[in-house]
Parts: C-alpha cells; structure tokens; sequence
C-alpha cells in the first residue's frame, strides 16, 4: 500500500526557500512509530500528518527524532496542501486538533493566515550561559514555561554572524535570536536553534514567532509586523498580536510531490 507524500517550501515564494515540510494527508490514522520512521526518513525540520477528523484534521508533526507540540511551517505546510488539492475550498477555514489545541488556517490569495496561542518570554535567569552559547553578547534575555529561550542582540550583522555552539544549549526546547531590523519593510529579524530536538538551525519558525510577536509588540508599540528569519533560505512572516492570539502569514509552494512505496 502506498501513500502520498508532498514537500512545501513554506514562509516564501520563491522555491528552495523559506522552510521545506513534508505533508502526509492520510485517509485514517497511522501508529506513532510508522510516523517517526517516515519523519526520520525524509530528514526536514518537520514531517506533517494529518487526517479527517470530525470538521477539521487531526495534525501531529515529528521532527526526525520527535514529536514536537506545536510548529508553524509545517502547519502553513499543511493548509496549503489542503488548498491546493482542492480537498479544502479557499473560501473554508481549516481546522486542525492538536497537542496544543485547536488551530486554524485561512487563505487569502496567495497568502495564509494561521490562528496560533501567543507564547510570551518573561526576563528570568537562564540554565546556562546564552551569551556563552551564541558566540555574542545579549542585551536581553527572556524565557516562558515551554523552555524556549529568547535572545535579544545588538544588531543585524550580529544576528547574521552567530556561530552557535549547539552542545551548549542541549536540554532546553530552543533559543530564539532576535534583533530590531533595519532593513526596509521589516520590524524585526530572528534566528532559531533547536538542537535537543534534532534541528540545529530551523530555516523559518512559525512556533518562534508566538514568542516573538509579544516580545517586540511591546518593545516596538505595534500589534502589526513583518518579521524575517535569517537563516542561509531565509523567510518572510507576517503577525499580528490580539488577545491572546497570534496571527501568522506566509506563503507556501509545492516543490516535490512522491510517493511512500511501504
């Protein structure tokens, strides 16, 4: 028995950018092991799968070593494959159950919005040397009760030159790296690290920017931004703070489409 499986460059629209997540829309559920097997075996920040489930899609997401409980790019990943085949209409909210609650995804051209929790960072004293950790001074360190650590640095070009020591930050979810921009049309620029999980450098963390989009809400007195993640592929998000949501846009395009000959 075979199974479809789609990649999506995700937070970009321009391929072999932005972040690649692989898409498993399946008929019914899988056991969590096949999943992990498959996760492993495409070796992307994410594997996504999802199935029919009441009126939405059930959606859990694996790295190759785990499952994780909440990830934006393979969420996007996953709306627009919905959309794309036709399995959702463009005008019809999706609806997804998982670990961390319902979520939903809406289209509007080329562009999808996601409805995900807000996770703020509070200051409060870190498990080990962040500063140390990144190779950089910090001006502000910040960290919320999922155990993703959030960095502020000086600039730019210290954001872009940050050579991690990944050992150093094993034990924590991961550590967000993030300074005001300056480059025309975007309000702040990040990096994120998760080498526990099994991804050293996330391309573009839709999960990242729960966090992030609190965090220079207040620092910058806006509830609308544009944020880029400058890893080497590089992506564009789009928030928006109300409540205590956060609204997260991006583009997506299919680059590969297979097939799981099992």
């Amino acid at each position: 028995m075979s199974q479809s499986i789609v990649q999506v460059d995700a937070f970009t629209d321009t391929p072999f950018a932005g972040n690649p997540a692989a898409v498993c829309l399946l008929t019914a559920p899988r056991d969590a092991e096949w999943m992990q097997h498959v996760a492993r075996e495409m070796n992307l920040s994410e594997t996504a799968f999802l199935y029919p489930e009441d009126d939405g899609f059930r959606l859990r997401w694996f790295t190759p070593i785990v499952e994780v409980p909440l990830c934006g790019h393979a969420t996007l990943a996953s709306a627009h494959v919905l959309y794309e085949t036709k399995a959702l209409d463009a005008a019809v909210t999706a609806r997804f159950f998982t670990l961390s609650g319902e979520l939903r995804a809406t289209k509007n051209g080329d562009w999808i919005t996601l409805d995900f929790p807000s996770r703020p960072v509070t200051p409060r004293r870190s498990p080990f040397d962040i500063a140390a950790a990144l190779g950089a001074p910090v001006l502000n360190i910040a960290g919320n009760d999922h155990q993703r650590w959030l960095a502020e640095v000086e600039s730019e070009e210290v954001l872009r030159a940050l050579t991690p020591n990944f050992a150093a930050m094993m034990g924590v979810y991961g550590v967000i790296a993030t300074c005001r921009a300056t480059t025309p049309g975007f309000d702040f620029m990040s990096r994120f690290f998760a080498p526990s999980i099994g991804i050293n450098e996330d391309p573009v963390t839709g999960g990242a920017h729960c966090s992030l989009t609190p965090y220079w809400a207040e620092a910058l007195g806006k509830t609308e931004m544009v944020g880029y993640q400058a890893s080497a592929r590089g992506g564009v998000v789009r928030v928006r703070l109300a409540d205590e949501r956060v609204y997260l846009s991006g583009q997506a395009l299919t680059v590969l489409r297979g097939e799981l000959t099992l």
